[in-house]
C-alpha cells in the first residue's frame, strides 16, 4: 500500500480486504479523501501527473451509498480508460453529485500496488465526528 500515512486518509484491518477511511471538514472532502485512499493503494499518488480528467455524475441521497457509488464509478472510469487517478474533486446539490478526476495513463514501468476490484458495502459508513467528517468501507482487492 503506497501513501498510508496521509492524514485525509488510512486504512483499517479486514481479513480478505482493505478498509479505507477518508476524512475531511466537508462530506464532499471526506468522500474525495476516501477515493484518495483506494487509488494509494495501487498507486503511489505523487509519482502521478494530473495531465487527464474524468467527470462523474451521480444521484444519490444517502451519504453512505454515495461513497460507494462515488468509488466504483471512479474505479470503472479508470479501467475503460486505463488511467492511474491521483487527484479527487466532489461537488453535491441536494441529492446530485458531479465529481471529476485527474491522472494519466499507466505507463511500462510504473510501479503498481495492489488492485481494487470495488468499494463494498461492508463496515460501510459515512458520519459527521467532533473534528469533521469520516467515511469508511471495505474495498475489494
Amino acid at each position: 500500500m503506497q501513501n498510508a500515512t496521509r492524514e485525509s486518509h488510512a486504512y483499517f484491518e479486514h481479513d480478505a480486504d482493505i478498509g479505507i477511511i477518508g476524512r475531511g471538514p466537508t462530506l464532499e472532502r471526506c468522500l474525495e479523501s476516501a477515493a484518495e485512499a483506494a487509488f494509494a493503494i495501487m498507486a503511489d499518488l505523487s509519482s502521478i501527473a494530473p495531465e487527464l480528467e474524468v467527470g462523474l455524475e451521480f444521484q444519490e441521497g444517502d451519504p453512505e451509498f454515495a461513497l460507494v457509488t462515488w468509488i466504483n464509478l471512479l474505479l470503472a472510469a479508470a479501467r475503460v480508460r486505463g488511467l492511474a487517478l491521483c487527484r479527487f474533486e466532489l461537488k453535491r446539490e441536494g441529492d446530485r453529485w458531479s465529481g471529476r478526476a485527474w491522472g494519466a495513463p499507466w505507463r511500462r514501468g510504473q510501479e503498481r500496488g495492489t488492485e481494487v476490484k470495488g468499494a463494498t458495502l461492508t463496515m460501510l459508513s459515512v458520519k459527521q465526528t467532533a473534528s469533521g467528517w469520516e467515511a469508511r468501507c471495505v474495498v475489494d482487492v
